[in-house]
């Protein structure tokens, strides 16, 4: 078997940077080619879930960049090296577990497996998972659970808005667990899967073959549980799944988009059950715990992210962790295309702005000028003792925005605002925060006042 020349490996790996670089990481540097043989080049990963990623996301694209620079029909094979899974480490060389590869171009980037799981990503670890008040609680228990399944917290529920990081806690667990005993029994699939597979079951008379797949685990992982809502016959399967892991001391961990009790339809026997553990919820993230995602998915990806680049990316996006992932995206696009640095001025021209129009940071400074201007109030009243809805509103509002887009921690707001406590700070939040919806006022006032925030005024 010849080895490929480790320049001809460098120069493929510093094409498929430039041309796909949003798929390239920054673990690429530790897969090592071994061999080529009948126009198959294998490559060693470090684990299983680096290589199943590589196959799921990176197939084409390595194909693409080894032909190029051999100017060859060649194609990649991917194995994983004998150490499990490591969340991110470097494992120690071992034996290559070799698998039959999927062969070019019948790959595809697939989002479920054949057995109907869901396939674990690289990107997907603890350490890779950002911390900030809105998830602090989520992430510690999930940390529990997945060092000591079956016994911290069970079943684990973490419920919060799409796009906000329940899926990537949800894959930590198993990566984790993994690592710890690489024999455990994971099954980690959609609610979706286990509808259909149940009603294809029963359809076929299969029910004992569909219970071993659900029940014989050591851990039972779903998303979306939602998706079980007005599922009669579905939510009485999962009832008696739930009744025999849970006897047996085996982890049950689901996510949803809404707490338990707020689940339409869900029967009340199943609510119950949900809770017995514990329910936690990962809400939008402030300003810097957006900064810090925006940071450590550049990292990830092998980019240095500038300061006043990730400011400019968490001031713009405020809603969830997906969109902060696409705007830095277009970023990356933009200056493999233009084959230019990351500087702010291209960052604003990736996002669509003029780069010309000059950026301001948000301060307490410009969010109390457009509240007390919306509003009709002085800095004095805001600041003042007074507790009458005309000054109250305005005052959290301020707060509530200042914990969105500025640095500064509970105690410097409520300091800010008359030398209020942490704990005044937090309540004012959470109320703004809990109100928004409900009440237009508030929701019109918090899109006007982002807007100006968001264009530098």
């Amino acid at each position: 078997m010849a080895t490929p020349d480790m320049a001809i490996w460098d120069d493929a790996l510093v094409l498929l940077r430039k041309t796909h670089p949003t798929i390239c990481r920054h673990w690429f540097n530790t897969l090592e080619p071994s061999g080529l043989e009948g126009g198959v080049v294998t490559i060693v990963a470090p684990t299983t879930t680096y290589r199943d990623y590589l196959e799921r996301t990176c197939a084409d694209a390595f194909d693409d960049a080894l032909r190029t620079v051999t100017s060859r029909l060649v194609t990649s094979r991917f194995v994983a090296a004998g150490h499990d899974e490591d969340e991110g480490g470097e494992p120690e060389p071992a034996e290559v577990q070799i698998r039959k590869p999927v062969e070019h171009p019948a790959r595809q980037a697939k989002l479920v497996n054949g057995d109907g799981t869901l396939p674990l990503s690289p990107d997907y670890t603890f350490k890779h998972y950002v911390v900030g008040p809105d998830n602090r609680m989520a992430h510690a228990a999930a940390c529990a659970v997945a060092d000591n399944p079956g016994k911290a917290y069970n079943p684990y529920f973490v419920h919060g808005d799409v796009g906000l990081g329940k899926t990537h806690l949800l894959q930590a667990i198993c990566l984790r667990i993994r690592s710890n005993n690489p024999q455990a029994r994971i099954f980690f699939t959609s609610c979706e899967h286990f509808m259909t597979r149940f009603m294809e079951d029963v359809a076929a008379g299969r029910m004992s073959t569909f219970r071993h797949q659900f029940r014989d685990l050591d851990v039972l992982v779903i998303d979306d549980i939602q998706f079980l809502a007005k599922r009669d016959r579905t939510q009485e399967e999962f009832f008696h799944t739930f009744n025999t892991l849970y006897q047996m001391d085996k982890q049950i961990i689901l996510s949803s988009d809404l707490p338990p009790e707020q689940i339409p339809d869900l029967e009340e026997r199943l609510v119950s059950r949900f809770k017995w553990g514990l329910v936690t919820q990962i809400a939008k993230p402030g300003f810097e715990t957006r900064l810090e995602i925006v940071k450590e998915k550049g990292r990830m990806r092998g980019l240095e992210i500038p300061e006043n680049v990730a400011e400019l990316v968490a001031t713009r996006i405020e809603t969830n962790v997906r969109e902060l992932e696409g705007a830095l995206t277009s970023i990356q696009l933009y200056a493999a295309v233009e084959n230019k640095p990351i500087t702010l001025e291209l960052a604003r021209l990736a996002l669509g702005e003029d780069p010309n129009q000059t950026f301001k940071p948000v301060t307490i400074d410009r969010i109390v000028e457009h509240v007390t201007e919306y509003f009709g109030v002085r800095l004095a009243d805001l600041q003042s003792r007074k507790r009458t809805r005309t000054i109250a509103m305005p005052r959290q509002i301020c707060m509530y925005l200042a914990r969105e887009h500025t640095r500064h921690s509970l105690e410097e707001i409520g300091g800010y605002f008359g030398g209020r406590d942490h704990t005044t700070v937090l309540h004012g939040i959470r109320t703004i925060g809990d109100r928004q919806d409900l009440e237009p006022e508030i929701g019109q006032a918090l899109e006007t006042l982002e807007a100006k925030l968001r264009a530098g005024e």
